[in-house]
């Protein structure tokens, strides 16, 4: 029984669900104690019965916790229902403050605006509905600016485990693509 519960909770949630959230639910509920590595064996069990190939779905730890995730071979039917679902697309000026978020938090609107050198007040506070960056509290600095994060939910909605997964920078520079014009000889 316990098995199910923890599939249940996995499913139920909207988002990653961290063991301890999961040991909580259970104690709570059955009202005896249980323990992490009992929690982590019924995972693996459930993750080994979702490996099977008939099986379109997996259970994957994300974000911190576990989430039920489509396998990556389903991956062009779902690409065309993201194509007509696209309505939570995001701009450039998201997507570049989201960059400026992920590697250089926590971080204050002001830092965010010298970086891109324009107003971001529209597109923090999208970024804000939309739920994938969280305010973090108040700098230290005169005026005590809010200080941003990224959150859960950009986690998991990008499919990492932790922002130590996002590319290093150094990964994405390239000398020969960021050079202008033609090279002389």
């Amino acid at each position: 029984m316990t098995e199910k519960y923890i599939e249940a909770l996995i499913f139920a949630s909207d988002t990653s669900i961290r063991l301890e959230e999961i040991v909580a639910c259970l104690q709570i509920t059955l009202q005896e104690d249980i323990s992490d590595a009992e929690v982590l064996a019924h995972i693996s069990n459930i993750q080994n019965r979702y490996a099977q190939e008939e099986s379109a779905i997996e259970l994957a730890k994300t974000g911190g916790g576990y989430q039920f995730l489509t396998k990556k071979e389903t991956q062009p039917i779902l690409q065309q229902l993201y194509i007509q679902r696209s309505k939570k697309k995001l701009s450039q000026a998201s997507l570049e403050t989201l960059a400026i978020i992920a590697y250089r938090q926590p971080i204050t609107k002001l830092e965010i605006e010298q970086i891109r050198g324009v107003s971001c007040d529209y597109t923090i506070q999208k970024l804000l509905e939309k739920d994938f960056i969280t305010i973090a509290g108040k700098a230290n600095s005169p005026g005590r600016p809010l200080l941003y994060n990224l959150s859960t939910y950009f986690l998991d909605y990008f499919g990492i485990n932790s922002v130590l997964d996002l590319p290093q920078l150094k990964d994405l520079e390239s000398t020969e693509s960021s050079e202008i014009g033609e090279k002389n000889e």
